[in-house]
């Protein structure tokens, strides 16, 4: 039997897109040819090996409309003269190459929704730019009937927005054989982007009230305003910014962390109803978390309490739930042994599962 090939499509350089690197390592391990396309930065680094094909486009721009215009005219064209079986948009920043490109090429699509990006903090703050991406969105997504996302959260407002209906493949952690270190150091850590909306102004002044320090993995769009907050709130002794950080060196801050942070503002709808990365992340290592009181967060952790959640984000109440976590020993506890039982459920080896039998499903429909 002929090889089916899948290209995916993404807007970053490749090496540091977890998720992505997880799904295209399991359509590789199970027989496809795999192609996954970003673009390349002045600043990107060399692409790392792995066991499926990777591909950078040039782009002229790095940010704003120039980025997103040049990126689609290349991507378009390559995909449209690059032989593949199925092109799969990730997220609304790839969908028009994507879309139009496999009507062209008359090959079958599929759109993998991270988050709901029509309702993005930076997306919905600026009217212009909502429009444009809700009519992209009207105009592509209900023509990709086979696609899947993080949450059940999310399929139900695709399913209310663009009728259609989509798998859940949550962004849940490989499980792995795990050692919990002794941490004679008690730190807290965020990893993920350093963006708009993730809770920096109220996470940094909390810090005012915690005797421990917070170590922040990642960059984005909120980094320089993080460090100005941090100055403003003489919080420079406790809060140390690490920028970008590779897989393999998070983990070993991860590991080695005593509370994580999952935090995200709820002006986004996006923001409400996500089920992020870390939240999986800091599970798998048996690190209990402070993390919202949103709808996916608290179905996990009434199943398996795994986190101290939080409703209202003020400084204080933050600081609060920290310092629960870090002088209530028997409570810290029965958290880290919930996040034990939670990571045998929540993992990726059951998530993959369900992302084959999308696919598997795809190709035996004629």
């Amino acid at each position: 039997m002929k090889t089916k090939r899948i290209i995916c499509t993404v807007t970053n350089d490749l090496n540091y897109d977890q998720r992505m690197i997880r799904i295209c390592t399991s359509l590789a391990g199970a027989g496809y040819d795999v192609t996954l396309v970003g673009f390349e930065r002045k600043n990107s680094k060399p692409l790392i090996d792995r066991p499926f094909k990777q591909k950078r486009l040039p782009i002229i721009a790095e940010q704003g409309k120039l980025l997103y215009i040049h990126y689609w005219i290349n991507l378009f064209f390559y995909l449209l003269f690059t032989k593949a079986d199925v092109l799969c948009a990730i997220d609304l920043d790839t969908i028009l190459p994507v879309y139009y490109a496999s009507r062209l090429k008359r090959v079958k699509r599929v759109y993998d929704a991270h988050e709901i990006f029509t309702d993005l903090k930076e997306v919905i703050s600026r009217p212009r730019i909502h429009k444009m991406w809700t009519w992209i969105g009207n105009h592509t997504v209900p023509h990709f009937t086979t696609g899947y996302t993080i949450g059940d959260c999310y399929a139900d407002e695709f399913r209310k927005r663009y009728n259609v209906n989509y798998g859940i493949v949550r962004n849940a952690t490989i499980l792995k054989p795990l050692q919990i270190p002794e941490k004679p150091e008690r730190f807290i850590l965020y990893q993920g982007w350093v963006n708009v909306g993730r809770c920096f102004e109220q996470l940094i002044p909390a810090m005012k009230f915690v005797e421990t320090k917070l170590i922040v993995c990642g960059s984005g769009n909120f980094y320089e305003q993080a460090l100005a907050l941090t100055k403003e709130h003489g919080v420079e002794d406790k809060i140390i910014f690490k920028g970008y950080v590779p897989p393999s060196m998070l983990s070993d801050y991860t590991i080695k962390s005593y509370i994580g942070i999952t935090l995200f503002e709820e002006t986004s709808l996006s923001n409400r109803l996500s089920l992020a990365n870390r939240f999986f992340d800091y599970m798998h290592y048996g690190i209990p978390q402070l993390c919202n009181k949103y709808p996916e967060y608290e179905k996990i952790n009434g199943q398996f309490e795994v986190a101290t959640l939080v409703d209202t984000l003020t400084p204080e109440n933050i600081a609060a739930a920290l310092n629960r976590l870090l002088d209530d020993e028997d409570y810290y506890k029965n958290l880290q042994q919930n996040c034990l039982k939670a990571r045998e459920k929540y993992c990726w080896q059951e998530e993959e599962k369900r992302l084959l039998a999308i696919y598997e499903q795809l190709f035996s429909e004629q």
